[in-house]
């Protein structure tokens, strides 16, 4: 389905003249990134949404695929953060010092950057670029979006959240009230009802535009995630980037309650072991699968165009089982599935109040 996130909200005041890439935050290490390769090969740049590679989420996942895809198609890669706080003019020096350096294809990780996107893809119609969870009509045909079902993966996180809940009460935390994250809102809120009507959902969202700080605040997430325990919540999903690993650990420190992690199976990652217990599952977002797609695309010279989507049946959302804590629902979990892929049942994409 096509989308616009392109809000009023999202651009930004603020001015700042053209800088290096290292001055935009560009990584080249051994590790993470290789320079631009002299032999004509595919040169990638990726512009990462607030708390960037390391923040066990979103961005993590968006990393990954980028890896897979300068180890498997051996093209050339950069990345560049961004900043909490910054200008629109902050993401749009990033793409055009990206542009400048030589990167085409020019990934932009997250909604916020689709005025930026737009505006410098306008401006260099000879680069192509993507961006993750945004679509616009007002678009150039350089760009490509890649979106996903969040919802259809969210209500089969609901349904697991209904199902282990021993207090009928559980929980949804969102990082920032947009478009994007009430998606996640919905379907959660869906498929706990197909369980249970009469269960309490607790909601919180940590900021609203244009402060997106709710995406990389853990401190935010901690807090609402102690909000929503003691009030009786005793299963908590939270979309909310790097914020999440706050809530994991209010929760975690619940006896006898569940996180539910997102984007990426959070029970995984090694920054969160200590919490690996505590955490019920995970909505993963198979932002890697979309990334290394699209370069792939790019590679073999028949690039991706227009709207991308990654739903429940391509396998672009769906439960981990790390830690086989859903495994005496599975059943359960997999008709749900079942119902979704067949169009039996639609997932709402707006919250109901």
């Amino acid at each position: 389905m096509r989308r616009s996130t392109k809000l009023a909200a999202v651009v930004l005041s603020g001015s700042l003249g053209i800088a290096s890439l290292a001055a935009c935050g560009a990584k080249s290490n051994d590790t993470n990134a290789s320079s631009g390769s002299s032999d004509g090969g595919l040169k990638v740049g990726m512009a990462y949404d607030i708390g960037g590679r390391g923040d066990q989420s979103f961005n993590d996942s968006a990393a990954r695929g980028l890896d897979k895809a300068k180890a498997d198609l051996g093209v050339a890669v950069t990345e560049a953060d961004a900043k909490t706080g910054e200008a629109e003019a902050d993401k749009e020096t990033r793409l055009k010092n990206l542009v400048t350096a030589g990167y085409s294809p020019i990934i932009a990780v997250g909604f916020v950057y689709q005025g930026a996107v737009e505006k410098v893809a306008k401006e260099n119609p000879n680069t192509k670029f993507a961006i993750i969870d945004s679509a616009s009509d007002t678009q150039p045909s350089n760009v490509t979006s890649l979106t996903f079902s969040e919802q259809e993966g969210s209500y089969l996180a609901g349904v697991a959240a209904a199902l282990k809940s021993k207090t009928k009460h559980v929980g949804f935390i969102g990082g920032v009230q947009s478009e994007l994250i009430k998606k996640f809102e919905a379907g959660y809120q869906a498929g706990v009802k197909s369980i249970d009507p009469n269960i309490v959902i607790e909601t919180t969202y940590l900021t609203t535009p244009p402060d997106f700080s709710g995406f990389n605040s853990p401190d935010k997430g901690k807090e609402a995630a102690q909000g929503q325990l003691d009030k009786g919540a005793d299963v908590i999903y939270t979309a909310a980037g790097s914020s999440g690993n706050g809530a994991i650990e209010a929760v975690a420190n619940k006896q006898g309650a569940y996180a539910i992690g997102v984007d990426s199976d959070q029970a995984a990652q090694p920054a969160l072991a200590k919490y690996k217990n505590s955490i019920l599952t995970s909505m993963v977002k198979n932002v890697d699968k979309a990334v290394f797609a699209y370069i792939e695309s790019a590679k073999k010279g028949s690039v991706f165009t227009g709207v991308k989507n990654f739903d429940l049946k391509a396998d672009g959302v769906s439960l981990a089982t790390t830690g086989g804590k859903i495994d005496d629902i599975q059943g359960k979990l997999n008709d749900a599935a079942t119902a979704i892929k067949s169009g039996a049942t639609t997932v709402p994409t707006a919250p109901t109040k």
